[in-house]
């Protein structure tokens, strides 16, 4: 199976170990990476489409653009960057007028939009396209005894009737690819809050994630996972910031879940980049890899 990467902006220049950890799993569950050189920032969901949502919509038009001319589909690995290729994609389709409004801005640079290109997340790929069967025979080095709760946030599910990825109040998805990997993903009443990272105040983003870092503490789980680079901004350094402002520790390892099948598949730590973390996953990595 070829597919056409959409690295986005976070990974590969503020987390190039989620990049890293992609380019070393994909391959052992079939996929080939084709990488092209043209993509822009999707551009951001939030703050950009705020700002000015047409110029948002034409260069999100412009990135579909490119992939189509290459026959290829798309897939991201970053929440981020899936909520704005696939609500450009629902808003094209929806209105003619803004379409041709766009492709007119597009023209300027020899490029047009037509609708064809398939846009999905990495983990729907897994899941629809290649099976989860997949993951389970890639899978070299045990990951049973570990327990992780998963974090989904906003942007991989919801507007639900735009992303059609899974139930958004009861989802799945990330639970399944995690016990695909023989690790067993934990409840918790905190799962699906928002990071808080949109948010414009100082408190309140720490106050959304310190309910989350309770709600996980009380699981009992070893780490946390998830599939957003933002979420894991928030989550990674966020623990610092609570500790710092609060003093209270949480001491949650944060892991991306490609390293996390990374460490299925054989890989090491290193290799899949989890020393790079400012909350360490020394206690797990004891767990798998002793």
């Amino acid at each position: 199976m070829k597919i056409i990467p959409f690295w986005g902006c976070m990974m590969p220049l503020k987390y190039p170990q989620m990049e890293l950890a992609i380019r070393r799993t994909l391959p052992n569950l079939g996929v080939e990476l084709v990488d092209i050189d043209d993509f822009t920032c999707c551009p951001d969901p939030i703050y950009f489409k705020a700002r000015d949502k047409m110029k948002w919509l034409t260069i999100a038009a412009r990135n579909l653009a490119v992939a189509e001319e290459t026959g290829l589909d798309i897939v991201t690995m970053c929440s981020g960057c899936i909520s704005t290729l696939k609500e450009a994609q629902y808003l094209l389709a929806e209105d003619q007028a803004l379409k041709d409004e766009v492709n007119k801005r597009l023209k300027r640079i020899n490029k047009e939009y037509k609708g064809k290109v398939k846009v999905s997340h990495a983990v729907v790929v897994i899941r629809d396209d290649l099976g989860l069967d997949v993951v389970k025979k890639s899978v070299k080095r045990s990951l049973e005894g570990i327990t992780v709760a998963i974090h989904y946030g906003c942007h991989i599910l919801k507007p639900s009737q735009i992303m059609h990825v899974d139930d958004a109040d009861y989802p799945s998805i990330l639970d399944d690819f995690v016990a695909a990997m023989g690790a067993t993903p934990l409840e918790h009443h905190e799962k699906l809050l928002c990071c808080g990272k949109g948010c414009m105040d100082d408190e309140l983003p720490l106050d959304m994630t310190e309910a989350i870092f309770s709600s996980i503490e009380k699981s009992g789980a070893d780490c946390m996972g998830l599939v957003c680079p933002t979420c894991f901004s928030s989550f990674d350094l966020g623990q610092i910031m609570i500790s710092r402002k609060r003093g209270k520790n949480y001491n949650i390892p944060v892991i991306y879940l490609f390293q996390l099948l990374g460490l299925a598949q054989g890989l090491g730590p290193e290799e899949v980049g989890l020393h790079t973390h400012r909350v360490k996953a020394d206690k797990v990595l004891e767990k798998i890899v002793g």
